[in-house]
Parts: C-alpha cells; structure tokens; sequence
C-alpha cells in the first residue's frame, strides 16, 4: 500500500514531510530555474512549465508533441506504481497544469501541495539544493487520454448546453475585451469570469479559499455541470482545473487552446 493511501488530492506541507523518503514518490517542482537553485523542497525534479506546453503560436497552451512528453515523464522516472506530489510558487497555476498532463496520460495518482513552496517555507521547513538524478529507464509508450481536454470545436459545438459551465480564469479586463491580447477581445459566449488569482487566499500562503465551494455555487459553476476551463494558455486555468478536481468535481476538461487559439480564429463566436 502507498504511504500516500487514503489522502485527498490536496495536501498539507505535514503529510508531505513524513513521506519524503517514499518509495514510490516523484516530487516536482514548477517554479523557475532560479529559485530552484535558491532551494527546493529536498528529492524534487525541477521541471520548466515551459516544457509543459506546445510553446507555439497562436496557441502555445495546447499539449506538448508526444515525444517532448514521452522524454519529460522519462526524465522523471515515470512509472505505474509512481505518485507525484506537484508544487509550484504561485499559487497552483503550473503545478494544476501538471496534474492536468497526468490526467492526459492517464496517470490518476497524485497531489497537490497546497500553497506550494510558500506554504512549505512559511512553515520553516527543510529547503535543498542538492539535485536528483535523471532517471534512465524510459517507461513504456505514453497513452493519450482525450477525456480531459476540450478541443475548440468540441468546446463549440457544445455553447449553449443546459449542462455546461465555461470558467474563464482570465482577468476582468481581457474577459470584457477591454485588454486585447489575441486577434480579437471578448470571451466565449456564456462563459463566467472569476480570475484565478481571486481563488487564493492571500493570509494562508496562496492556499486555496476555503470558501471555493460557496463561490463557485453563486457563479452556476456547480457539480451537476461540465466545467470547461481556460484562460489564455491553460496556465492561469491550470488553477482552476485543479480547483474543480479538488472538490471532486465529476466532468472538468481543460480547453487547451485557450483565447490563443478562440480569439485569433476569423470566425468563433465573441461577448463582449
């Protein structure tokens, strides 16, 4: 049995203490190169978040080739019986984008620390430089798993469903087309706005409000509904994928694509 068992997707800075030395753990971290040096928590694997996406334009959020995966999860030492604990130094975006590389390869055994390395250090706890080998054993062909993306036509032909709530982890100003940052400005037609960031609690180290679930109840974000979230990447809505997973949440696909992708297309349908 994993020393993992039985915990909840989010995690404690405390549970994560008493399991460093698990076997089966992969411990990754997504802040920058740079902090990483600084200090990490110790056995973690920096990945760049950059490597977790395509990196192309006009829409760099969409998933990485199949052999940049295939090389990243091999560099990791992934494995079936593996478990990732993910954190990041902003609050979940990077580390929730991770996750969401987990659910598309199929992988559903994993965590995330809540607060990230701010939580970790507001708690004083044991910082590392020391950086831990690549494995060298590549793991087997990666699977695809589609269930957790929406790509942009499925996400199109499904406006106006009864069922479906779009969460736009954008800011206010890009949802309302006063910021432009594709070729057009606006958001999807039907789509919520409630930025990422409004979902951190900014006294308990970027933790996620305990209160989400009321928030979200008020929005019509609710369980009964598919939860299609973006942003403009599927970084700040990395977030809030991990959020509506969090609290168990039984349809959520990311819309990788993201505005990148909707607002530089000629011809999706805008609100502005």
């Amino acid at each position: 049995m994993s020393a993992f068992s039985g915990l909840p997707l989010v995690i404690e800075p405390a549970d994560l203490a008493s399991r460093l030395n698990a076997p089966e753990l992969i411990l990754v971290d997504l802040t920058s190169a740079a902090r990483y040096a600084e200090g990490h928590i110790p056995g973690a694997y920096f990945v760049d978040p950059k490597r977790t996406q395509l990196g192309q334009p006009p829409a760099p959020g969409l998933l990485p080739t199949h052999d940049n995966l295939q090389a990243l999860f091999a560099e990791l030492g992934h494995n079936p019986d593996a478990v990732y604990v993910v954190y990041d130094d902003e609050g979940g975006g990077w580390a929730g984008r991770f996750i969401w590389l987990l659910d598309v390869i199929g992988h559903d055994q994993y965590h995330y620390l809540d607060g990230g390395l701010l939580a970790w250090q507001a708690e004083a706890r044991e910082l590392s430089t020391e950086v831990p080998p690549a494995s060298t054993q590549a793991p087997a062909a990666l699977p695809i798993n589609d269930a957790p993306t929406a790509t942009r036509e499925y996400l199109q032909s499904r406006l106006g469903s009864s069922d479906l709530a779009i969460w736009d982890a954008r800011g206010p100003l890009e949802y309302s087309g006063q910021k432009v940052v594709a070729a057009r400005g606006g958001h999807i037609p039907g789509a919520v706005n409630f930025e990422w960031t409004a979902g951190m609690d900014q006294t308990r180290a970027l933790r996620i409000r305990q209160d989400m679930p009321a928030i979200l109840q008020s929005l019509g974000i609710s369980k009964d509904k598919e939860i299609i979230t973006h942003c403009q990447t599927h970084h700040r809505s990395g977030f809030t994928y991990l959020v509506a997973k969090a609290l168990g949440y039984p349809r959520v696909k990311a819309y990788a694509g993201s505005w990148g992708e909707w607002g530089n297309l000629p011809d999706t349908p805008i609100e502005v």
